[in-house]
């Protein structure tokens, strides 16, 4: 398989996993939120979105970004805006 070497690509895929990683696990998003421990609830999931991510793009972009932390605030700590809670 070829890593992805594109910066633009890099961001669409850690994108894509952060919004599956949403859609299959809204009632721990938004449990999350509520209570300020969405990092602890979902720390599986990210990881091995993680892991999935780091093993698709090439080492010279994650090396010299963080567009998969930035996916997270992007889709999932952007719903808070939607949700009452102590953000």
């Amino acid at each position: 398989m070829n890593l992805i070497t594109d910066q633009e690509a890099a961001k669409r895929l850690a994108r894509t996993i952060i919004s599956d990683i949403t859609i299959y696990n809204k009632e721990k998003v938004k449990e999350g939120l509520i209570n300020d421990n969405l990092f602890d609830l979902l720390e599986k999931e990210i990881e091995r979105g993680r892991k999935v991510y780091f093993s698709r793009v090439a080492p010279e972009i994650t090396a010299n970004s963080n567009f998969y932390d930035l996916a997270i605030v992007d889709i999932m700590v952007q719903q808070a805006k939607n949700i009452r809670c102590n953000i």
